[in-house]
């Protein structure tokens, strides 16, 4: 069974994903009893960490680094993540959001001093951990999922519409700020279509937590987070 598991490419494509996400809801839970915000480098390391394990199963990721790009597609990766990050911060009318934030992270001391050891802990799992395990599941896996179950044989420039609207539809969900949610999934879906490489859909993705990690910080709009 674990051999059959680890043979599925839905599955090494699912698992980082659900380690986060588990972890999240165990942060939401733990909220009000415990110091939340030092569990975020617990969760976002076990999902690195299963990352790490399954790498050599992401052929995507190894067939992108080792073709030739076009520098062109590398601009419009971050292009794309500055948009989405603009979206983000301009798309907080109440009507466009659902709930709040599971667990709170405020990276501040009781004397107002920021904790630059959360701070840069909470970054580093937005910009390099995220962008990977949420690529890998909502477009190298879901996206193209939904047009063929065979996903890994669909090309990303074959992917449908549908499929495009269908994923970013569900991604919108996973997120507070919904419609900026579906704007950017279909952002970065669009973008894998368009090149072809998840590689740049994750550049896009960790250009846009990179500059919202910034913004936070210097805004102190921890809601954000």
């Amino acid at each position: 069974m674990k051999r059959f598991a680890f043979r599925s490419p839905a599955f090494v494509r699912c698992l980082p994903f659900v380690v986060f996400v588990v972890a999240l809801a165990a942060r939401g839970a733990a909220d009000g009893h415990t110091d939340t915000r030092w569990l975020y480098p617990l969760q976002a390391g076990a999902s690195a960490l299963a990352l790490a394990f399954l790498w050599r199963h992401y052929s995507e990721l190894r067939a992108d680094r080792r073709a030739a790009a076009r520098p062109a597609h590398w601009l419009l990766s971050i292009g794309v993540g500055l948009a989405v990050f603009v979206l983000w911060i301009a798309l907080t009318e109440p009507w466009m959001r659902v709930g709040e934030p599971v667990a709170a992270f405020v990276p501040v001391q009781a004397d107002g001093s920021l904790q630059w050891g959360l701070i840069a802990l909470r970054g580093m799992g937005a910009v390099l951990v995220v962008p990977l395990i949420e690529e890998l599941f909502w477009r190298s896996f879901l996206m193209r999922w939904i047009d063929n179950r065979d996903f890994l044989a669909h090309a990303p420039q074959h992917t449908s519409l549908y499929a495009l609207l269908a994923s970013s539809a569900v991604f919108a969900l996973g997120h507070d700020l919904w419609l900026a949610g579906l704007l950017a999934g279909l952002a970065f879906g669009a973008l894998y279509r368009h090149t072809g490489r998840i590689w740049h859909a994750v550049a896009a993705h960790a250009v846009a937590n990179l500059a919202l990690a910034v913004w936070v910080v210097h805004q102190r709009a921890w809601g954000f987070w």
